[in-house]
């Protein structure tokens, strides 16, 4: 009860799961690129992990975690609606030193929420589901996912549509992140401009990774 009723217990919850979720977009970075490589060495990847005990656990600890960082992201956003009153209609001037990813997480959110269901069910669904279930639901083999990321990018509207998503999750990620940091305690003056910086790099990092592969099937690349 003391992480629902305690501010300080919210911003704990946020900030953790916040950061597992960092951490696993990051494994998830790398490993997407390593396909503009070769097919085969990600289709080895995507035969390790498959419908194994490891990779499901995995997938059950991730599926926690996220639902759990968006219920609480729900609540806060609530928690924040009902503390400003009829505040919250009234017109104020920008605040300085306040980025604009700051006041619209909760917008970014919803957009990166919509985008991770296509994302899940153009992959996810099509592979490991397929693998755990043994019902074919995609055109190719579940271990087969470079025939899926050729299949979704050569369509030059889902790549625009992926870079748009990265686009919000950068925004989100540069917040998120020094963000959760200063939760655990690294917030005086001296370490707050360089968590900004190291989120900024970090989350630039990770999306230029991801943004790699749509970006280049729209110029015509296409891996073998």
């Amino acid at each position: 009860m003391w992480l629902i009723d305690s501010s300080i217990g919210r911003k704990v919850i946020m900030s953790v799961t916040g950061l597992f979720l960092i951490l696993f977009l990051t494994f998830h970075s790398i490993m997407n690129v390593t396909v503009l490589f070769g097919t085969g060495v990600y289709n080895a990847i995507c035969e390790f992990l498959g419908a194994n005990w490891y990779a499901v656990a995995a997938s059950l600890v991730l599926a926690m975690g996220f639902v759990l960082h968006i219920l609480y992201a729900l609540y806060l956003t609530w928690l924040n609606f009902k503390a400003r009153g009829n505040d919250r209609y009234a017109v104020t001037k920008r605040q300085e030193g306040v980025a604009w990813s700051s006041k619209n997480m909760f917008v970014l959110g919803l957009i990166i929420f919509g985008f991770l269901a296509l994302h899940l069910y153009q992959f996810w669904f099509k592979m490991q589901y397929a693998e755990l279930t043994g019902v074919q639901t995609g055109d190719f083999h579940p271990a087969d996912g470079a025939a899926y990321i050729i299949q979704l990018f050569s369509q030059p509207l889902y790549c625009v549509l992926y870079i748009i998503w990265l686009a919000a999750l950068w925004f989100h990620l540069t917040h998120g992140i020094w963000s959760a940091l200063q939760s655990i305690g690294m917030n005086n003056k001296t370490w707050l401009p360089r968590l900004k910086c190291f989120a900024n790099a970090y989350s630039t990092f990770v999306i230029l990774l991801f943004m790699a592969i749509p970006v280049l099937f729209l110029f015509g690349y296409r891996p073998i």
